[in-house]
C-alpha cells in the first residue's frame, strides 16, 4: 500500500503518517543535544544520527539532486533555521526520499529497515523524546483573518453596523508580537498581571494592577517562513507559496482585561506577550497541498493587485478542536472548527507583510488569528466568543463552568487533515499548555 510503512504499530491513521513526514527538533535521556527528526506513527527518526551511519554516496540514492554536504550540515544544526532555509524544492526530495526509506516495500531497506543498529540508534518512541522549539524565531507576526472570530468581537464590542472596520477587507490585519515567549507544547504558562480597569464606566478611570480575571486562548494556524526577502523587496504574492516552511497549530493566549485597557492607542501590548503555544511538528508545506481549497469566505471587495492570488485554493481544510481539562482531570471539547474559514491566505500575508519592503527570515513566524465558524458556540476559536465577554458560561464534563481559564486549567489544540476515501491524514499532534498561577505582587 502507498500509505502503509513498516514502523512498528504504524497505522494510516495516524496524525503522523506516510503522507504526512512532519519536522521537529528533539533530544533523549541518552543524548540529550536538541537536533532534527521527523515523526511517523508512534515513533521520531532521529535524522542526525541516521545519517551518521550512511555514506554520502548511498544518501545520493534517498536524496537525488541534492547536496549531501549542506543536508548534513543541516540536520546537525539545535533547530531546523538552515534546513529551512535550504528551499522548498529540496525539502520535498529531502521529504520524498525519507517517506521511500519508510514504506512497507522500500527499495532501500538496507539503509534503515534491515539495519539493525541503525534503526536501534535512530528510531525511538515518541514517548521517549522531548521535543524542543522546531525553529530559532526572530520575529513574530500575529493576523487577523478569521473572519467569523473578527465579526463577532466587533458587534460585541461596536455593534453589527460597525462590526468590521472599514480596512478589513482590503488587507490582512496584523501588529507584531512577542517572539521570546513562544513556547513549544507542554510548557506551562504563568497568569500574567498587568493593569486592569474594573470599572470602565467610572469616572475618573482608574486601573488597579493585578492578575488578569479574563484568561483565553485564541485557536490558530501557524506558518513559518523559509526563504529570505532583501529588505526593500516585496514578496510577489504568486511567488510567496516558495518562502513557506510549514504550519503548526498557535494558541496566542490573551489577557483580555489587560488587552482592553491597554489597546488604545497602539494595539496590543502585555495583554498578549506573555505566552504563546506552538505545536512541536512542522507539517511542511507540501503535505498540505493536497488539502488545499477556496476559503469558505467570500470576499467581494475588488483587491489591490499585489493581494490578487494565481488561483482560487489558498486555504486548506484542517479540521480544528480545542480540549479544555480542568485541575480534576475532566476533559470537554469546548470548540470545532476548520481553517478554510480564514479570509486571507498565507501568501497574502506574506505579500502584505512584505509591501513596504519588510524582510522576512528563516524561522519568522506568522499567526493567523483566532478561527471560528459560522456556527453556534461550539465552532468559536475563544472563550471571549464562547461566553460573549464573560456574560455566559461554557459548561464543562463534571457540571464545571467556565467564563475564562482559572489555574489548573490546561488547554490543547488538534488539528488534521483527512481524506475520507483513502483513509490518508495529516496531523499536527498537540499544542497544550496548563495555567499556573500569577507571581503576587
Amino acid at each position: 500500500m502507498a500509505n502503509d510503512s513498516w514502523i512498528p504499530d504504524y497505522k494510516p491513521s495516524s496524525d503522523f503518517s506516510l503522507a504526512n513526514i512532519p519536522f521537529g527538533i528533539i533530544s533523549t535521556p541518552d543524548y540529550q543535544t536538541p537536533r532534527p527528526a521527523i515523526a511517523i506513527g508512534d515513533s521520531a527518526l532521529d535524522l542526525k544520527t541516521w545519517l551518521a551511519t550512511i555514506n554520502e554516496e548511498k544518501l545520493l540514492d534517498v536524496f537525488p539532486g541534492v547536496d549531501i554536504g549542506q543536508l548534513n550540515h543541516a540536520l546537525n544544526q539545535p533547530t531546523l533555521n538552515t534546513f529551512a532555509a535550504l528551499g522548498r524544492p529540496v525539502h520535498r526530495i529531502v521529504r520524498n526520499g525519507i517517506q521511500e526509506l519508510l514504506r512497507r516495500d522500500t527499495p532501500f531497506q538496507q539503509l534503515l529497515r534491515n539495519n539493525e543498529e541503525a534503526r536501534a540508534k535512530a528510531l525511538k518512541r515518541l514517548s521517549e523524546v522531548t521535543m524542543h522549539l522546531p525553529m530559532e524565531i526572530g520575529d513574530y507576526t500575529d493576523f487577523y483573518a478569521g473572519y467569523h472570530h473578527a465579526y463577532a468581537v466587533g458587534v460585541m464590542f461596536r455593534g453589527p453596523e460597525n462590526a468590521l472596520q472599514p480596512n478589513y477587507m482590503h488587507l490582512p490585519v496584523g501588529y507584531h508580537g512577542r517572539a521570546s515567549s513562544i513556547v513549544v507544547d507542554g510548557t506551562p504558562i504563568r497568569r500574567p498581571v498587568g493593569q486592569i480597569l474594573l470599572d470602565p464606566k467610572a469616572e475618573p478611570k482608574r486601573p488597579m494592577t493585578g492578575p488578569t480575571r479574563k484568561l483565553d486562548i485564541e485557536l490558530e494556524l501557524g506558518c513559518f517562513i523559509s526563504k529570505a526577502n532583501e529588505m526593500g523587496e516585496p514578496v510577489d504574492v504568486k511567488q510567496a507559496e516558495e518562502h513557506i516552511f510549514g504550519y503548526v497549530l498557535l494558541n496566542d493566549w490573551s489577557a483580555r482585561d489587560i488587552q482592553a485597557w491597554e489597546y488604545v492607542p497602539l494595539g496590543p501590548f502585555n495583554g498578549k506577550n506573555f505566552g504563546t503555544t506552538i505545536s512541536a511538528w512542522v507539517v511542511l508545506a507540501d503535505a498540505l497541498e493536497p488539502f488545499k481549497m477556496k476559503s469558505e469566505i467570500e470576499n467581494r471587495t475588488e483587491l489591490q493587485g499585489y493581494l490578487k492570488e494565481a488561483g482560487e485554493k489558498g486555504v486548506f481544510d484542517i479540521k480544528l478542536e480545542v480540549d479544555l481539562t480542568t485541575a480534576d482531570g475532566s476533559t470537554t471539547t469546548i470548540g470545532r472548527t476548520s481553517s478554510k474559514y480564514l479570509m486571507w491566505s498565507f501568501p497574502q500575508m506574506i505579500a502584505h507583510h512584505t509591501l513596504g519592503g519588510c524582510p522576512l527570515r528563516p524561522g519568522d513566524l506568522l499567526g493567523s488569528g483566532t478561527i471560528s465558524g459560522p456556527g453556534g458556540v461550539e465552532e468559536r476559536g475563544s472563550l471571549l466568543e464562547m461566553t460573549e465577554n464573560g456574560k455566559k458560561e461554557v459548561l464543562l464534563a463534571g457540571m464545571n463552568t467556565r467564563t475564562f481559564l482559572k489555574d489548573g486549567d490546561s488547554v490543547s489544540l488538534r488539528g488534521f487533515c483527512a481524506d475520507n476515501g483513502s483513509g490518508v491524514r495529516v496531523g499536527f499532534g498537540r499544542c497544550a499548555g496548563t495555567i499556573y498561577s500569577a507571581v503576587q505582587r
